[in-house]
């Protein structure tokens, strides 16, 4: 994704309303979804009637609405940039695989040594890496389409063959080595396989198809300049609705255990920050644009809470610290990002001097 106006009006005054004001709309789809789980008498169950894998159906089809339009915007024809640059797919593959989970092991131990549930469960929110909310983050800060599409592919597949041993690893083989307590859990392949293929796999291909026989019917000008953005802000939609439903399943747990949750909160805090500081500075000295670095930064920091929750529902209950843990995933990861959204654009010139990708104008950047 490139920026080639000149309009020096700054990006965040030229976002849509909707975009501008998004903190806002996030904070009250928390809201409203912490009192809709507390004072809505039997909501848990209706959400809980049906379900993908471990997954409510409400939350699944708000998750897809979600991730359809951004992943209908990605340039399909040039991923093939992407997938040659060997140091971008080598950087965040070292950043999510083993900065990230070992920097969450690290904050797990320091902060909750002393609670062994709520540790596991931090401990599996860092192994699931991001595969859907990051392109909401990455497409908010202008970062390279082609690339997340790219990237959360790759993650993907290393999710479905390393979460297993990576989650053995974590939970016994390192604490072994170090003396400290282990904790035995069995993982179910096919539930990270069943969150990988219809949390990316469905937008993915619909997002493919959309493009392919929409530019073929109409031209690509008709496309990004009359159909995207009809479709463009139902992302923003499916994510608020996606929120309120997360926020009204467990709003009675988080508002019953005021003190684990920001005992869990702090770690998971420094995660977000530092793994998106430290990505993007690491990405801009190793030479990438301000595009890339910034889909780095989104990939490395973000965390399949679908995913970890999920797990640890599946494999501890739905009762459990662990699964508390994975529910304040999201509560600390929302709002954090979306801040780290603002950074990003605010940041981006400071670091990215004469960097063409370093977005100027919300228009020109984000067709």
């Amino acid at each position: 994704m490139t920026t080639t106006t000149t309009d020096s009006t700054p990006v965040l005054k030229e976002m849509s309303f909707l975009d501008r004001w998004l903190p806002v709309w996030i904070l009250l789809a928390m809201a409203v979804g912490l009192l809709l789980g507390n004072f809505v008498p039997g909501l848990n169950t209706a959400l809980e009637a049906v379900k993908i894998g471990e997954v409510s159906l409400p939350i699944a089809i708000g998750l897809l609405v979600m991730m359809y339009p951004v992943l209908a915007k990605v340039r399909y024809d040039e991923t093939q940039r992407v997938t040659g640059d060997r140091k971008l797919l080598v950087l965040s593959l070292v950043l999510n695989w083993v900065a990230g989970p070992a920097f969450m092991f690290a904050l797990a131990w320091i902060f909750l040594a002393d609670l062994p549930e709520f540790r596991t469960g931090l401990i599996i929110v860092g192994l699931a890496r991001c595969i859907a909310m990051v392109f909401i983050w990455n497409d908010l800060a202008c970062g390279d389409r082609e690339a997340a599409a790219v990237l959360v592919a790759i993650n993907s597949v290393f999710q479905v063959v390393a979460f297993g041993a990576l989650g053995w690893f974590y939970l016994q083989v390192l604490p072994s080595w170090l003396g400290l307590p282990t904790t035995s859990a069995d993982f179910s392949v096919w539930a990270i396989v069943l969150s990988v293929l219809v949390f990316l796999g469905i937008p993915l291909l619909a997002g493919f198809l959309t493009r392919t026989f929409g530019e073929k019917a109409k031209g690509r000008q008709w496309y990004e300049e009359k159909f995207l953005p009809k479709i463009g802000p139902w992302a923003l939609y499916g994510l608020l609705f996606t929120i309120v439903l997360l926020f009204s399943f467990q709003g009675e747990a988080i508002i019953s255990q005021p003190i684990d949750v920001v005992r869990i909160a702090v770690p998971l805090l420094l995660y977000f920050v530092l793994m998106f500081s430290v990505s993007l500075l690491v990405s801009r000295a190793a030479g990438l644009n301000y595009a890339k670095s910034t889909t780095v930064a989104f990939t490395a920091s973000g965390n399949n809470f679908e995913l970890a929750i999920a797990v640890a529902i599946g494999t501890f209950g739905v009762t459990s610290g662990q699964a508390l843990a994975g529910v304040v995933g999201p509560l600390i990861e929302v709002p954090v990002l979306v801040g780290l959204v603002y950074v990003a654009l605010w940041a981006g010139r400071k670091l990215f001097p004469n960097d063409p990708t370093v977005p100027t104008h919300a228009n020109g950047a984000r067709p």
